[in-house]
């Protein structure tokens, strides 16, 4: 066990992944001559025969999903291309072609873990001494592909957690193609990514200071086929484009809890998982409060940062992040600015702990190493554990160490108040290492966070287990800033000069 005096609370309460909790989504059967063969079967069948297998999948899979008729109607719209003439079948006809273009997915089938917890936007209604939390998770199903799912909750001064009932339905948010796009920040991520031109430059000048999605893909359609053209053309409209899809706004339906909510891939980034979102509970120099989850999304080939961004969790947006440091995993955002600047801490290559800084949310051009491994327990990698949290005393922030055996331990560095840069204790010992029951599991010998709170004079932590369940830990704030501030590094403490990154 660690030798650092501190009593760490094992929580009883654990989630565990459930693969009863399915999203409904659109089945790829096949190619183009695939496609026409279930239509031809389906065109095969009399109307009797249609409505009695209709209502057959409807009673089946019904119960399961909110609206299935939608989702059917909305899958028969995705191929309703191929067939001969879509507006002459009945609506049982096309709700059971979409039927068969539709599969159910489970969500959590492979594990549930690395969760986020913050304080929820609503804490009317609460005993004395409580607090509401929300938490999100990273859910991994069929093919390894991550999303994001919450939990609600309350957790009292002694540490007590009562999770709210998951809801009954579980449904992927889609994405609103009426979001408007910042001009002005529409060109600046285009020169960031070398790919402002002359045709970029046109289709900018004639668009409003906002635009919608539409108004940006009629208009490069209008200059497409206008004679003098720059060219080429085709690369800058399909930068615009997919830079116009990798932002975009995600609406929570009325009266939808917050457990029945499913973040999944919705861009070409995320096609192959989002991971480890990293919630942050970021209240503005005026006071207002906004919700950022920075999180990693990952297309099959690279990684990309990206963030999420609600002032309620029911309207979501997501953009891009930009800079010469948006790199690697593990970006967690200040919950307020620093000396008039927003910042992360960040693992730029792979290995060390960075902080970031800029004046603008979208773009991080400004780094210095923050710390390296020092101890035995983080001599292959550190990184952190979420967003930090502020106390009197300084930043307390959660951070992970690999070690031996790819074993992954939570540490805690405290970083000073007005300055991040400077650390001013690291603890020499874990606080959490995985014990013989936590070892065993997805991935062995793990136990990771992607951010705690705290509560009165407890700091709350959900752990992931192995990458296969989420546990809960508690610790005295005040009995762990006293072994912070005891700490003696065992070697001085990285330099913080600017970081230079290929």
């Amino acid at each position: 066990m660690p030798d650092n005096g501190l009593i760490v609370t094992r929580r009883p309460e654990r989630f565990m992944a459930d693969d009863h909790r399915v999203i409904t989504r659109f089945f790829p059967v096949g190619g183009e001559a695939r496609v026409h063969a279930v239509l031809d079967r389906v065109a095969g069948l009399s109307d009797g025969a249609v409505d009695k297998l209709l209502r057959e999948v409807l009673d089946e899979f019904g119960p399961r999903h909110r609206n299935i008729r939608a989702t059917y109607l909305r899958h028969f719209s995705n191929i309703q291309g191929y067939a001969e003439d879509p507006g002459a079948l009945s609506e049982e006809r096309r709700l059971l072609i979409g039927s068969y273009f539709t599969m159910e997915y489970s969500i959590e089938s492979a594990a549930l873990f690395n969760p986020s917890i913050v304080a929820h936007p609503d804490q009317t209604g609460l005993e004395d001494g409580q607090l509401r939390f929300i938490m999100s998770l990273r859910a991994t199903g069929e093919g390894h592909v991550s999303s994001i799912v919450f939990r609600t909750g309350t957790v009292d001064r002694t540490g007590h957690l009562e999770f709210d009932a998951p809801g009954r339905f579980t449904a992927k948010l889609r994405v609103q193609q009426d979001r408007m796009y910042d001009k002005k920040l529409f060109f600046l991520k285009l020169v960031e990514m070398a790919a402002y031109s002359d045709g970029a430059r046109i289709v900018l000048d004639e668009l409003p200071d906002f635009f919608t999605y539409q108004q940006l893909d009629e208009k490069i359609h209008e200059v497409r086929d206008r004679p003098g053209r720059p060219s080429p053309f085709s690369e800058s409209a399909e930068n615009m484009l997919w830079l116009a899809r990798s932002n975009y706004r995600l609406q929570v339906p009325p009266d939808t809890d917050p457990s029945e909510v499913v973040i999944f891939p919705s861009s070409e980034n995320e096609s192959r998982g989002i991971e480890d979102v990293r919630l942050t509970r970021f209240t503005e120099d005026d006071g207002n409060v906004t919700y950022y989850g920075t999180y990693t999304a990952y297309n099959g080939f690279r990684i990309l940062p990206q963030i999420l961004e609600t002032a309620d969790f029911c309207d979501i947006r997501v953009h891009t992040l930009n800079g010469k440091y948006v790199q690697n995993k593990g970006m967690a955002l200040f919950p307020r600015r620093i000396d008039g600047w927003y910042m992360m801490v960040s693992r730029l290559d792979g290995e060390n702990m960075y902080l970031m800084k800029s004046d603008n949310m979208h773009f991080w051009n400004e780094a210095v190493k923050l710390q390296a491994p020092r101890y035995p327990w983080e001599f292959v990698q550190i990184g952190n554990c979420g967003a930090p949290i502020e106390t009197e005393a300084g930043w307390i922030l959660l951070t992970h160490g690999v070690g031996p055996m790819r074993k992954y331990c939570i540490g805690v560095s405290l970083l000073d108040l007005n300055d991040p840069s400077k650390i001013i204790g690291h603890l020499t010992e874990p606080l959490l290492l995985p014990n013989e029951e936590e070892r065993d599991g997805y991935v062995p010998n793990v136990v990771y966070s992607c951010g705690a709170v705290a509560h009165g004079d407890l700091l709350v932590m959900p752990y992931a287990m192995s990458d296969s369940a989420t546990c809960f830990a508690t610790v005295l704030i005040p009995d762990l800033i006293n072994a912070l501030l005891r700490t003696t590094p065992l070697c001085p403490l990285p330099s913080s000069d600017p970081v230079a990154v290929e």
